[in-house]
């Protein structure tokens, strides 16, 4: 049988997921790849991939997309890795610069400017000075690692997951496990147990990994990531795809 072709997310929240599939006969029938959120997208729309755990955002680039597992990268309340950092408070914030490995957090940040915050500041992509303006009223989005440790170094900061929880009463699905074709339920079924097998030894994960002393890694994958894919964030994501449509 022709292995599926598998990109998946490489930042810290996806380890339970990966320890799962390498200590599971599906590593056995698949070909993985690690990539930043962007470019596991970018995979999944130019076909060289099956399977990608994707930022929702891009499903709305692919002509066909199933979701085709019981679990995603989800928070209900505060998510403790994807934020707003700020050097005025958000009503103030003139120019945002956006993350250049994110597609749904920067659609999650625009989304609240527009419909929460009532907000329309200026937009920048790939700015020079990505995460380093002394300007009073830049803001930037941050997404994954490189946040960790970080929220005390910045006058405000604003977890988006928890402001998309204050704004909807929902939790949120920053990414799912999305196919672009029709995967065999038999495949489905088994991948599933493998992702759940590495939920279910996150503490064998702990003994592996490098631990932090300026961020609490067990509690956030034990408690801030919120992994089933729940009725309530299948309704998060889709509400969530409906505002970026309205952008």
């Amino acid at each position: 049988m022709e292995k599926i072709r598998i990109s998946a997310v490489s930042y810290t929240n996806t380890k339970p997921f990966l320890y799962g599939i390498q200590h599971t006969d599906i590593i056995n029938q698949i070909d993985l790849s690690l990539d930043i959120p962007a470019e596991c997208a970018q995979k999944l729309i130019d076909n060289k991939v099956d399977i990608g755990l994707i930022p929702v955002a891009a499903t709305l680039n692919l002509p066909e997309w199933h979701l085709i597992s019981d679990y995603c990268i989800g928070a209900v309340g505060a998510v403790n890795s994807v934020f707003i950092f700020s050097n005025c408070p958000i009503e103030e914030v003139k120019l945002l610069q956006l993350d250049p490995h994110s597609r749904s957090s920067n659609n999650l940040a625009k989304v609240l400017l527009k419909n929460y915050w009532k907000l329309q500041p200026h937009m920048v992509e790939g700015a020079s000075n990505y995460g380093e303006s002394a300007d009073a009223n830049t803001a930037f989005v941050q997404i994954g690692d490189r946040t960790f440790g970080k929220t005390g170094n910045y006058a405000y900061v604003y977890d988006l997951a928890e402001e998309w929880s204050k704004f909807t009463g929902l939790p949120f699905t920053f990414a799912a496990w999305i196919a672009n074709k029709p995967i065999p339920e038999s495949f489905i079924q088994e991948f599933n147990k493998a992702l759940q097998y590495g939920l279910d030894h996150r503490e064998d994960l702990f003994n592996e990994m490098e631990m932090r002393k300026d961020f609490d890694l067990r509690d956030y994958l034990m408690h801030k990531i919120d992994y089933p894919l729940t009725s309530k964030k299948r309704e998060a994501l889709h509400l969530f795809l409906k505002y970026i449509k309205e952008l």
